[in-house]
């Protein structure tokens, strides 16, 4: 089967904070994706040097971790595209920032949702991964629906749109 390019890009990982409310509107990633990147401007990082390459594709968004030569190391987080409740490349602390908000399964089968961030290289960088975000979710969402994983309890466009803010 024909798989697309997956976006590849290299990114600062600004880290995770668990979500405080649960309501997945414009803005709602702001408080998070501030306190992440005070976090590192606090820790006198350099903001600017990638130090991870986000790679979204169909079903899975790939995390891998860069070492201090800047290359990949055995270390990778895997993000099922199924449980992104939302993401955005919206963010006034700074417009280069993608975030994205996942649910997390603990050991008792509860759940939380945690706002992971990343510095890109400018704004359309950060706005072309939310954009493959989108197309992975559409993607996802029709094969789930096509192998009968979700049934018909919402149009697929309202399910789209809930998916994606990029500003």
């Amino acid at each position: 089967m024909w798989q697309p390019a997956s976006e590849r890009l290299q990114v600062r990982y600004l880290g995770k904070v668990v979500m405080r409310g649960m309501q997945f509107t414009s803005g709602c990633t702001e408080r998070s994706v501030i306190e992440l990147w005070e976090k590192h401007t606090l820790d006198h990082e350099d903001i600017s040097s990638a130090n991870a390459i986000l790679e979204i594709r169909p079903f899975q968004v790939r995390l891998h971790h860069l070492d201090a030569k800047r290359e990949a190391t055995v270390q990778m987080d895997t993000f099922q595209v199924a449980r992104i409740a939302y993401c955005t490349a919206d963010h006034n602390v700074s417009t280069n920032i993608f975030a994205w908000l996942y649910r997390e399964i603990n050991d008792d089968l509860s759940y939380q949702m945690d706002c992971h961030a990343v510095e890109c290289g400018s704004k359309l960088e950060a706005k072309k991964l939310a954009h493959a975000m989108m197309e992975a979710f559409k993607k996802t969402f029709t094969s789930m629906k096509s192998d009968g994983r979700i049934h018909n309890s919402s149009s697929s466009e309202e399910a789209e749109s809930a998916a994606s803010d990029d500003g």
